[in-house]
């Protein structure tokens, strides 16, 4: 899709309702209502917490969202620099039919400028065990596997 007039911009208040349904179906655990109040609270720059957070959205140019990063700082990630602060990748997700088009991919190099220009060294990332499919796009992108972990609970 490059030389395309798709458009990386920072998120807008419009943007909440396509963005919370993208996080719907990558997060399907939490209803649309209560990712639209994430995003809104990021979008507005209420998010939690004392580092920042921004939404990146991918558009089209007739106005439709078709995939979002949400990128946030971290004091310290997995098999980064603890020296400096990293990127992080919070979520990444592409509209079905857009994917292997090279949207992912603008996303994550707007992210990576993003956190660049808050003076990042590192970009970090995470997904499932069992997801192949991001495993693969990350790589991809050039991510570097750094670990792999199982993590258990036990209730008291």
């Amino acid at each position: 899709m490059s030389g395309d007039p798709l458009v990386v911009r920072p998120a807008a208040l419009d943007d909440v309702p396509q963005i919370a349904a993208m996080c719907h179906d990558l997060w399907p655990d939490s209803g649309v209502d209560e990712h639209a109040e994430q995003v809104l609270r990021a979008v507005t720059g209420e998010g939690p917490g004392t580092l920042p957070t921004v939404y990146l959205v991918a558009q089209q140019p007739g106005g439709e969202v078709i995939g979002f990063v949400e990128v946030g700082l971290r004091s310290h990630a997995d098999g980064c620099d603890p020296s400096h602060p990293a990127g992080f990748v919070e979520g990444w997700y592409v509209l079905p039919a857009f994917r292997r088009k090279r949207v992912g991919a603008r996303l994550i190099a707007a992210a990576e400028g993003w956190a660049r220009g808050h003076g990042c060294i590192e970009m970090a990332s995470d997904t499932w065990l069992d997801n192949a499919e991001s495993q693969i796009a990350h790589q991809a992108l050039g991510f570097e596997v750094v670990d792999r972990c199982v993590h258990y609970r036990k209730r008291l």
